[in-house]
């Protein structure tokens, strides 16, 4: 097999470096900012991108996926129930099996790289290592996030005044997970209720309440997943994951609802 030998390691940068900036020069503008790249943020930016909209995902980890990964307890399997293994079907997982009457196990791994693979297919675009630091808000609510890279957060005090960058978006989606970290902090800088700590396990409340908790909890943000969760007090649900991507059609769709309506006016 041949292989083209005749590369200059500076072209190896360049390209790196002018097809980087070039995507995070042009998301610094867009329709949808999903925090979090986990299971119901992966869903929400799919179905975002597949009604044409300018979606970009903020995940401060290298690794998209958020808990998919590694199921409960490191044992890599992925347990959902009805109806919520429509959403696995629909992206291709082909490990997945009926294990009881509506409830569903598959491989986590092929589940949470197929989530995302379909995100992107869509035409979501993924910045990783990129962590959401603060929002931009305006008199009449959120209107994007502030980010810096994530390693920044890990440097001595001392030696971090290492600015942010501004990304604005006419809707942020906050699927930070248990940390709830956008309403988190929106909370703390706005004012409006939070209380920023889910509860103790009880799986069938918790699935119900994940559903219901995911809304728009001030003006241009909405929250999803156990950010949801987190921030209205709910019990968790440990390693089920059928209410999470269902959180996540719910925050897309509250999204495509909101933005239907200001387009009207």
């Amino acid at each position: 097999m041949h292989i083209n030998s005749k590369i200059d390691e500076a072209d190896i940068s360049k390209a790196i470096i002018e097809e980087y900036m070039k995507e995070l020069y042009d998301y610094t503008e867009c329709d949808v900012i999903v925090v979090g790249a986990g299971p119901s943020g992966s869903v929400a930016a799919k179905i975002l991108a597949e009604n044409g909209l300018k979606t970009a995902i903020f995940e401060r980890n290298i690794k998209p996926g958020g808990g998919m990964y590694v199921g409960g307890m490191l044992m890599n399997k992925l347990v959902v129930e009805s109806p919520a293994e429509k959403i696995l079907k629909d992206v291709g997982v082909k490990t997945l099996k009926e294990y009881k009457k509506g409830l569903y196990v598959c491989d986590a791994v092929e589940a949470g790289i197929k989530l995302m693979a379909g995100a992107i297919d869509a035409g979501a675009k993924v910045f990783n290592a990129i962590e959401t630091v603060d929002v931009i808000y305006r008199k009449t609510g959120i209107c994007g996030i502030v980010a810096n890279w994530h390693a920044v957060s890990a440097l001595p005090k001392f030696i971090t005044c290492v600015d942010p960058l501004c990304f604005k978006s006419k809707m942020v989606i906050d699927a930070t997970g248990h940390a709830a970290e956008v309403a988190r902090v929106a909370s703390e800088k706005i004012g409006f209720k939070f209380i920023g700590m889910e509860g103790s396990m009880w799986v069938e409340e918790a699935e119900k309440a994940t559903i219901r908790h995911t809304k728009e909890i001030y003006p241009g943000l909405i929250v999803c997943g156990m950010a949801a969760n987190s921030t209205y007090g709910a019990p968790r649900m440990g390693p089920i994951f059928g209410a999470m991507f269902l959180s996540g059609q719910k925050a897309a769709h509250l999204t495509l609802q909101k933005l239907k309506k200001q387009k009207k006016r």
